[in-house]
């Protein structure tokens, strides 16, 4: 199946029901004052963060939601009854925008968050609330308020410590193969990988990340050539970017230093927050090679890296294991760092207040 990350909505909140002009009319009251009741207010259109989803395939194919209207009030002081929410499901790392000003109106990264995205409008008023002491019999009464309505743009951005980044048979599934229970697609042609694969790796009982193994680019992503331009939004979140390296291609003809510019050029021009994320270089398939030491510190030096550089084999697990260590120990620091900023801006908030 396609994997499905942009959709693009349209939401009706429910309009306000009208209220109305009544009058008592009873036997021995034929000409009694006023008891229209108000209308009911509009069904609004929510939305809710749901880890259980995976995509926004639903909403490729359902583009138009409405929320039911108000019923209308009526006499003998009833006031109609409230339209029903409608809720909207979605997976957990949507962002959604207003379509027509591009703004991003909420980005729902937890599970069990909620929004309401669209407000149901309020029910018109009955004439009993036009009454007065120079005015016994009201005749007025107001219409429901419409409900918002906006068309939405919905971006699913993948939820992962780390992210994959390579070209095309890098041997990105093939690591996230190796190094957790995910099972992407793996074959000897480009563009295996055709949405991305998220594999949780263990490290210890209690200690585990995220990898998310993102479709292969090619030089021209970032302007919409290839698949790589769908998917580079999904490597935002992460916190690490490993950048896999075929350091034994099987067409001799292929420059890995070359290939490992051009990503790097992709990001630059995508994103330059992309660009500057922490990123460590992995040159796989080095069980193809006799000489790994050697190859290993041309390429290094001839790409002209400073970073940290890990030598791996995907497919027989060679280094595998040091890297995951390291990158669970990365993200810890990362987030211990965190959290001590976050400790220190709280207590400057307290002492200042």
């Amino acid at each position: 199946m396609k994997f499905i990350d942009e959709a693009t909505i349209k939401v009706y909140a429910g309009d306000g029901g009208n209220g109305v002009a009544t009058f008592r009319r009873e036997k021995y009251e034929p000409m009694g004052g006023p008891n229209g009741g108000d209308g009911g207010r509009g069904g609004s259109i929510i939305v809710e963060a749901d880890r259980n989803i995976n995509t926004l395939v639903d909403y490729r194919y359902s583009r138009v939601f409405r929320a039911q209207r108000g019923e209308n009030g009526r006499g003998s002081d009833r006031y109609g009854a409230g339209g029903e929410d409608m809720l909207l499901r979605v997976p957990v790392g949507t962002v959604i925008s207003d379509k027509a000003s591009e703004q991003m109106l909420v980005d729902l990264s937890e599970h069990g968050q909620r929004v309401m995205i669209a407000k149901g409008g309020n029910g018109g008023l009955g004439n009993i609330h036009f009454k007065s002491s120079i005015n016994r019999s009201p005749r007025q009464c107001t219409k429901g308020d419409p409900g918002e309505e906006f068309e939405l743009y919905l971006e699913l951005k993948v939820l992962a410590d780390v992210g994959l980044l390579g070209m095309p048979n890098a041997g990105k599934s093939t690591f996230i193969r190796s190094v957790s229970a995910a099972k992407p697609k793996v074959a000897d042609y480009p563009f295996t990988t055709l949405h991305p694969n998220l594999g949780v790796v263990r490290v210890d009982t209690n200690r585990s990340f995220v990898i998310a193994d993102i479709p292969g680019l090619i030089e021209g992503a970032a302007e919409g050539a290839g698949l790589g331009h769908q998917f580079l939004r999904h490597l935002a979140r992460t916190s690490l970017l490993l950048h896999l390296v075929d350091l034994a291609p099987f067409d001799e003809s292929i420059d890995p230093v070359k290939e490992a510019r051009a990503i790097i050029e992709e990001l630059r021009k995508y994103d330059e927050d992309l660009y500057t994320k922490p990123r460590w270089l992995v040159l796989n398939k080095v069980d193809m090679l006799a000489d790994v030491s050697d190859k290993v510190k041309a390429f290094v030096k001839e790409f002209g890296w400073e970073g940290r550089v890990f030598a791996i084999s995907a497919i027989s697990g060679i280094g595998c294991k040091e890297l995951t260590y390291a990158i669970m120990e990365h993200l810890e620091q990362t987030r211990d760092a965190e959290l001590d900023t976050q400790t220190s801006g709280q207590q400057d908030d307290v002492a200042a207040g």
